[in-house]
C-alpha cells in the first residue's frame, strides 16, 4: 500500500512536473508571442504618427496657399468695382447745408486723407494735375527695372469711385487763390496737335507738317474747407546748371527721363575707342543727395550694372562708375551711427565712390565743380565729370504755395512752406489746411508724416462735422428747449477737436547688393536697428504692405520674380 502510494505519489509528482514545464513552455511561447506582436507592432505605429504629421502638415500647407489665394483674389474682385455711393446734395435731408471739401493733390497726404474720410459728410472735388497716386519709396527701382512703372502708380478714380460719398475728381492744377472770397482758380492744359497735308515736289511724296500746341482752360472754383495737399517740387538751392543739366528724380516722368539718358550714354561710349576721355565721362553716374532717395538710387544703379549690364553689355559696363555726393558729413544722417558706418562699408565693397563734406557750387553740361572739405580742415575746389547727373535732394514751395503765403498776413515769415497750428490750420486762415511738403514744420518731409496726418484730418474734419452740427441745431428755433444741452455739447465738441501727434515708426534704406537699413521704433520703449540682408527681406515685405492696394502689391511681386529669374532689360525703352 505504502509502495503502491508511493508510486501514485511518484505519478502525481511526474505529473504535476510535466504540467509545470507544459505551463512553463506555454508562458514562454506567450511571451514571445507578445513579444513579438509588440515588436512588429510599434514601427506601423510610428510610420502612422509620420504619416498623420505629414498628412495634416500638406493639408496645412495647401489650406493656406488656398486661403490667401482666395482672398488675394477677393480683394482684387472687390477693389476692381465701384461701390455705391451716396449723391452730393447742396443741403442734408434736416435742412443743414452740406459743406464743400476741396483737396488739392493726390499724393500720400491726400490719398490717405480721402482713403479714410466719411465722404458723405462734406461735398468732396479732389483737384490734381495727375490723376493717379505714386508709390515714391519705391520709385529709384524704376529707372534700372526693377519695378515697372504701372506697378506702383494707382489710378486717382479707383479711390475715389469707392469712397462712402460721392467725390468729385478734376484733373487740373491750382494755379490762384483767393482766401477772402473762398475761391480758386484751376487751369487744365491739353495738348493739341494739328496738321495738314502737303506735297513735297522734289520727291513726289506727301508730307504731313504737324503744329504741337498746349490749349489751357479756366475756371473757378469755391470752397467752404480747402486742404492744400499739393506737396514740393525739386530744390536746386539756386545752384546755377542745375536746372538745365540734371535730371530729378521726384515724378514717374523723372524715371523715365533717367532710363532714357542712362541707355543713351552707355551707347554713345560703346562707339567711342577705350582710350578717349569722352568715353571715360559718358560712363561716368553722379547721384547729389545722400537722403534715401540717393541712396536708393545709387545702390539700384550699381546693382543694375554688377547684375545684368555686366552679363550683357561687358564691354563697357567695367568701366561705369556710380559717385554720390552729400554735402554733410554722413549719408542717412537720421539713421543710427552704426548703420550709417554699415552703409559706407557696403558702398566700398560695392565700388560705389562716395563723397561726403563736398558742397556743389555749379553744373555744366559735363562736369560738376564743388567745393570739398578735406580731413584736415581744409577746402578744395574739385571737378567731377559726368555723363548722367541725378539730383535727389532738397524740396522748394511750388508756385500755388507760394501765391498762398503772399497773401496770407500770418505767412509772411514761411520761406520753405505754410505755417500751420496743432490741428494743421494754416496760419492766418479760417477755413484753410494743409499737409505733406507743402508745408514747413518741426517733422520730417517724408511719405510717413503725410500719411499720418492725412489719417488726422479724415478723423478731424468727422470731428468738425459733429460741431457744425449741433451749431445749425442751435440755430434753429425748433431746439430753443435743448439750448443749454446743446451748448454744454458744443463746448465739449469745441474742447476735443483732436490735435496732430506724430508717431514716428522708423526709417528704412536700401544699399544695393541686396541688403538694407532698417532703424524702427518698437512701441515707447525699444529702437531696433539693423542692416543686412535679413533687413533687405523686411525692408521687401515693408513696402508691399505700405502699397496701396492688392493689385499694386501682387505686380511688385511679380515684378521683383521677373527681374530673379530673367534679370532686367538692357533695352532703351
Amino acid at each position: 500500500m505504502f509502495s503502491r502510494s508511493l508510486v501514485n505519489g511518484g505519478r502525481s509528482v511526474a505529473a504535476t512536473r510535466s504540467l509545470a514545464n507544459s505551463n512553463s513552455r506555454l508562458l514562454f511561447r506567450s511571451s514571445i508571442s507578445k513579444y513579438s506582436t509588440s515588436s512588429s507592432t510599434t514601427p506601423k505605429h510610428k510610420r502612422s504618427l509620420l504619416f498623420r504629421i505629414v498628412k495634416y502638415t500638406v493639408f496645412g500647407a495647401v489650406a493656406s496657399v488656398v486661403g490667401t489665394v482666395g482672398f488675394v483674389g477677393y480683394k482684387i474682385f472687390e477693389e476692381s468695382r465701384p461701390v455705391d455711393q451716396v449723391k452730393q446734395t447742396p443741403f442734408f435731408p434736416n435742412g443743414e447745408k452740406k459743406k464743400t471739401l476741396v483737396i488739392l493733390g493726390s499724393g500720400w497726404g491726400s490719398i490717405s486723407l480721402l482713403k479714410n474720410l466719411d465722404t458723405t459728410l462734406y461735398n468732396v472735388v479732389v483737384v490734381s494735375p495727375r490723376n493717379y497716386f505714386l508709390f515714391t519709396p519705391l520709385l529709384p527701382s524704376v529707372p534700372t527695372g526693377t519695378v515697372e512703372l504701372r506697378s506702383i502708380v494707382e489710378p486717382v478714380r479707383t479711390v475715389t469711385r469707392r469712397t462712402p460719398g460721392q467725390v468729385i475728381y478734376l484733373e487740373a492744377e491750382a494755379t490762384n487763390i483767393d482766401p477772402k472770397k473762398n475761391e480758386l482758380t484751376i487751369k487744365q492744359s491739353t495738348t493739341v496737335v494739328s496738321g495738314h497735308s502737303g506735297k513735297d515736289t522734289s520727291s513726289s511724296k506727301s508730307t504731313v507738317s504737324e503744329y504741337t500746341g498746349v490749349e489751357e482752360i479756366t475756371t473757378t472754383l469755391n470752397y467752404d474747407y480747402l486742404v492744400v495737399g499739393i506737396g514740393a517740387q525739386p530744390s536746386t538751392f539756386g545752384i546755377p546748371g542745375v536746372a538745365e543739366n540734371s535730371t530729378f528724380l521726384k515724378e514717374v516722368s523723372d524715371a523715365s527721363a533717367i532710363r532714357k539718358k542712362l541707355m543713351d550714354v552707355i551707347e554713345a561710349a560703346n562707339i567711342l575707342p577705350k582710350d578717349d576721355p569722352e568715353r571715360k565721362r559718358l560712363l561716368l553716374i553722379v547721384v547729389c543727395g545722400g537722403g534715401p532717395t540717393g541712396v536708393e538710387a545709387a545702390g539700384e544703379l550699381q546693382d543694375y550694372i554688377d547684375q545684368d549690364l555686366k552679363k550683357w553689355v561687358p564691354e563697357v559696363a567695367d568701366e561705369i562708375k556710380v559717385t554720390l555726393v552729400e554735402a554733410l558729413p554722413n549719408v542717412l544722417n537720421t539713421f543710427n551711427k552704426k548703420l550709417i558706418e554699415y552703409t559706407k562699408e557696403v558702398f566700398k565693397s560695392t565700388n560705389i565712390n562716395l563723397m561726403t563734406n563736398t558742397m556743389i557750387k555749379k553744373v555744366d553740361s559735363k562736369e560738376v565743380i564743388a567745393n570739398h572739405k578735406n580731413p584736415d580742415g581744409t577746402t578744395e575746389t574739385i571737378t567731377i565729370p559726368y555723363g548722367l547727373l541725378i539730383w535727389a535732394t532738397g524740396n522748394a514751395p511750388r508756385s500755388f504755395t507760394r501765391d498762398l503765403i503772399s497773401k496770407v498776413e500770418a505767412q509772411k515769415n514761411a520761406r520753405r512752406g505754410l505755417l500751420v497750428d496743432q490741428h494743421l490750420k494754416v496760419d492766418g486762415t479760417d477755413n484753410i489746411y494743409a499737409l505733406g511738403d507743402c508745408t514747413f514744420t518741426k517733422y520730417p518731409p517724408t511719405a510717413q508724416v503725410a500719411f499720418q496726418e492725412g489719417e488726422y484730418l479724415a478723423k478731424y474734419f468727422d470731428k468738425l462735422h459733429q460741431l457744425e452740427a449741433v451749431k445749425y441745431s442751435l440755430s434753429r428755433p425748433a431746439e430753443q428747449d435743448n439750448v443749454q444741452s446743446l451748448t454744454k455739447k458744443l463746448h465739449r465738441l469745441e474742447k476735443n477737436l483732436p490735435h496732430f501727434i506724430y508717431n514716428y515708426q522708423g526709417s528704412l534704406a536700401y544699399i544695393g547688393s541686396e541688403k538694407a537699413v532698417a532703424d524702427l521704433v518698437w512701441g515707447d520703449w525699444s529702437n531696433i536697428s539693423a542692416g543686412g540682408s535679413l533687413t533687405f527681406l523686411f525692408w521687401r515685405s515693408a513696402y508691399i504692405y505700405m502699397c496701396l492696394s492688392v493689385k499694386n502689391q501682387v505686380l511688385v511681386i511679380l515684378d521683383w520674380a521677373k527681374v530673379y529669374l530673367f534679370g532686367r532689360d538692357v533695352s532703351k525703352d
